[in-house]
């Protein structure tokens, strides 16, 4: 499993001073980031120039107001792995731990030539599969 760690900013938050409910796809996406760079593959990913990984679905569920400048603890783990695409799972912490907020991206490989679905590059594959929890 793979931590991230960040907090709540103020231009993430409503007038209530709670995280925005779109803002959490904003944290998810920078562990994501974070994650990808610490597998240490030999190509860039989010720059290649034969394939790229859209994400296609995501979803969220909050669990406990996030408040602006709440420090953050970002678990990232594979919750499935298949040859052309991968779900990613994040599990929010606050500073006592207690999750409050959860939430899945589904990525698939396309062709960067024609947006058909293709299988993950082999490395991205093998190292994705070190970091599958079911």
């Amino acid at each position: 499993m793979f931590n991230s760690f960040t907090k709540v900013y103020f231009f993430d938050a409503d007038p209530a001073g709670i995280i925005f409910y779109a803002s959490i796809f904003k944290y998810a996406h920078a562990a994501y980031e974070d994650f990808m760079r610490s597998l240490k593959l030999s190509r860039d990913f989010f720059f290649d120039e034969d394939v790229v990984i859209p994400i296609v679905h995501a979803e969220a569920d909050y669990l406990k107001p996030l408040k602006v400048g709440d420090e953050l603890k970002i678990d990232v783990w594979v919750s499935k792995l298949m040859k052309s695409s991968f779900e990613l799972s994040y599990k929010f912490h606050d500073a006592l731990l207690d999750t409050a907020a959860t939430t899945k991206t589904v990525h698939v490989c396309v062709s960067k030539k024609d947006f058909k679905k293709t299988e993950l590059p082999k490395e991205l594959y093998l190292k994705l599969s070190e970091h599958l929890v079911e």
